[in-house]
């Protein structure tokens, strides 16, 4: 069981690989630009405070999962007025890891989700991002997909 790297979502304002390195992520992969300037990037490791360094170096919104063997995935977003939300994506497997569901409630992470979504200018689907963070799939980065639909990323699939 270990740590295999996650997936950021923002709409930065430079150059994301490089504000990523100074926000402390380190092994940052490929970048996917969708519609409006909104980019993905994988990445290997991100530390304590990354996300938040990130969200205060470019004022703007974004989502991290970090995914556990592909099997689960830890969602943290932010936006740059400091409203935050966690999540757990795949709940099933993350059963069999024994992580403490209860520490991801899913009403909180749907509201948190659509604030996020109205901060950062989009149209979420309710409805989806529930179905998101109570579905299953083999893969947490399937979930982490649907999220970015869900959430109303532009170009997102």
């Amino acid at each position: 069981m270990g740590n295999s790297g996650g997936s950021l979502t923002t709409r930065p304002t430079g150059e994301l690989h490089q504000l990523m390195r100074a926000a402390g992520f380190t092994g940052i992969d490929d970048t996917e630009t969708l519609a409006e300037n909104w980019q993905v990037t994988d990445f290997a490791d991100a530390g304590r405070r990354s996300l938040a360094n990130l969200v205060e170096q470019t004022r703007e919104p974004a989502v991290m999962v970090s995914f556990l063997d592909s099997d689960v995935g830890f969602i943290e977003a932010l936006t740059p007025d400091g409203n935050s939300w966690e999540g757990l994506l795949n709940r099933e497997m993350a059963k069999s890891y024994e992580i403490p569901l209860e520490h991801f409630p899913i009403e909180p992470a749907v509201a948190g989700a659509l604030a996020w979504s109205a901060a950062a200018g989009l149209t979420p689907d309710e409805e989806a991002i529930r179905q998101t963070l109570t579905g299953s799939a083999p893969f947490a980065t399937e979930l982490s997909s649907a999220l970015l639909v869900a959430l109303g990323l532009p170009g997102a699939t």
